[in-house]
C-alpha cells in the first residue's frame, strides 16, 4: 500500500489539527471561511482549552494550526500558546498581525515551537485591502517588520489566491524573499462569507493554468493541497494529493465542534464535540463521518475522466457549496466539466453555509475591480 493508500484509510491522529479558537475578528474579510466577527459566547473556556492540548499530546498530533476569527483576540490566546509548547505541542498560528508588536515578536523569536503565518490577500494595499479591509496591508506589513527587527526567522506569509492577486505572484514571491519568510498559497473556496463572493473573486480557467505552471517552477511555495485538482493539467505538484479531510486533518471550531475540514463547516460534516464523552480522540477514531471519509470513494460522475487518479475528483468542499455532488467533478475542473453544473445549480437550492459571526455593519463587497 502507497503512502497516498494509507493517509486515504486514516490516520491514529491526524497530522494537523486545525483549531479556530475565536469567531471574534477586528476584520470582516469578505471571503472569510467562518464568517467571523463577533465572539460567541459558547466558547471552549481556558480549561476546556487546556483538556484539548492534552489529547493532542497524548495522540501525537504532529503540530495544531491555530486561527479564527483573530485568535489573538481571545484574552488566554498567548498562555493556550505556552501551554501547547510546555506540552511539546507544535503551533502555527495564522494572524491580520495587528497584535503583534515590538515585544511580543521578541517573545514569538525565543520558542522553537511557535511559527507564524502572516495573512494578506493582495502584494498591495489596493489589492489587499479590497478583501480585507482599509488599512489591513499596512498592518501586516508592519508585523512583518516587526518579526523581522526580533529576528524571528522564516515566518510565512499566507495569502489566498483571487482572480485579483494571481496576476501578483512574483510580487508575492519577492515580498516574501524580502523579509526572508516563506510563501504560502491557499485555494479559494465558496465557504463562510465566500459563498457570496466566489463567482465574482475565484480564478478564471486561465489564471488556474498560470498557477500550475508557476508552482511547478517554485516547488519551495507551500500550497498545504490546496490546489491538488490543478495536477489533471499534467505533472502532479508537490504533496499527497488528495482530499485530506477526516482522514489526515480536521478542524475544531470555537464552540467545540469537530468538522471533516475548515471549509465544510456545516452540520452535514460535523463528526461531534470534543466536550462530548471520550473528548476530541473519541471524535476523530470512532465518529461515523470519518469512518466513511475514510472509505474508498467512487469516482462517480469522473469514472470517465482519464484524469481522475490525478486530480481525485477536486475539493469535496467546493463542490458541497456549488451545489455540486460530492461524487461530480471540482467546480474549477480544468477540463471544464464542472461549468454546466455549476450554472445549474445558480438557480437552484445550496446548502446553507452555516452560521453567520459577521459584526452588525453590512459586509459589503465592492464588485469587479
Amino acid at each position: 500500500m502507497s503512502l497516498t493508500d494509507d493517509m486515504k484509510a486514516g490516520l491514529q491522529a491526524p497530522i494537523c489539527l486545525t483549531w479556530e479558537l475565536t469567531y471574534a475578528c477586528n476584520l470582516q474579510c469578505v471571503h472569510c471561511l467562518s464568517s467571523s466577527g463577533r465572539r460567541d459566547p459558547r466558547e471552549l473556556t481556558t480549561t476546556e482549552a487546556e483538556a484539548v492540548i492534552d489529547e493532542i499530546q497524548r495522540m501525537q498530533v504532529f503540530y495544531v494550526n491555530i486561527g479564527g476569527g483573530e485568535p489573538t483576540i481571545r484574552p488566554d490566546f498567548w498562555h493556550l500558546i505556552d501551554y501547547c509548547v510546555d506540552h511539546d505541542v507544535g503551533v502555527k498560528f495564522s494572524t491580520n498581525g495587528s497584535r503583534i508588536d515590538p515585544r511580543v515578536a521578541r517573545e514569538l523569536a525565543r520558542s522553537d515551537y511557535v511559527d507564524i503565518q502572516i495573512s494578506i490577500d493582495g502584494a498591495d494595499a489596493a489589492t489587499n485591502d479590497h478583501v480585507r479591509g482599509e488599512g489591513s496591508f499596512a498592518t501586516a506589513l508592519t508585523a512583518m517588520d516587526h518579526l523581522a527587527d526580533a529576528d524571528f526567522g522564516e515566518f510565512k506569509i499566507s495569502v489566498v489566491m483571487t482572480r485579483h492577486n494571481i496576476g501578483q505572484l512574483d510580487q508575492f514571491a519577492d515580498l516574501a524573499h524580502r523579509y526572508g519568510a516563506q510563501l504560502r498559497l491557499t485555494r479559494f473556496r465558496p465557504s463562510g462569507r465566500g459563498a457570496a463572493t466566489w463567482h465574482e473573486l475565484h480564478p478564471s480557467d486561465q489564471q488556474q493554468r498560470d498557477l500550475y505552471h508557476w508552482l511547478l517552477d517554485r516547488p519551495d511555495v507551500l500550497t498545504g493541497d490546496s490546489f491538488f485538482h490543478l495536477s489533471a493539467l499534467g505533472e502532479a505538484l508537490p504533496g499527497l494529493n488528495l482530499c485530506g479531510a477526516g482522514r489526515v486533518v480536521c478542524l475544531v471550531d470555537p464552540v467545540g465542534d469537530v468538522y471533516a475540514c475548515p471549509f465544510v463547516l456545516h452540520d452535514d460534516f460535523k463528526a461531534g464535540n470534543v466536550r462530548d464523552e471520550g473528548g476530541f480522540e473519541r471524535v476523530w477514531r470512532n465518529s461515523e463521518l470519518f469512518a466513511g471519509l475514510r472509505e474508498p470513494q467512487s469516482a462517480g460522475a469522473c469514472a470517465s475522466c482519464g484524469e481522475f487518479d490525478a486530480c481525485q475528483g477536486g475539493c469535496m468542499a467546493a463542490k458541497f457549496f456549488t451545489g455540486i455532488p460530492l461524487d461530480g467533478p471540482d467546480p474549477e475542473c480544468v477540463n471544464g466539466y464542472g461549468e454546466e453544473l455549476v450554472a445549474a445549480a445558480a438557480g437552484a437550492t445550496r446548502p446553507l453555509v452555516g452560521a453567520d459571526h459577521s459584526r452588525p455593519s453590512p459586509v459589503k463587497f465592492l464588485g469587479r475591480r
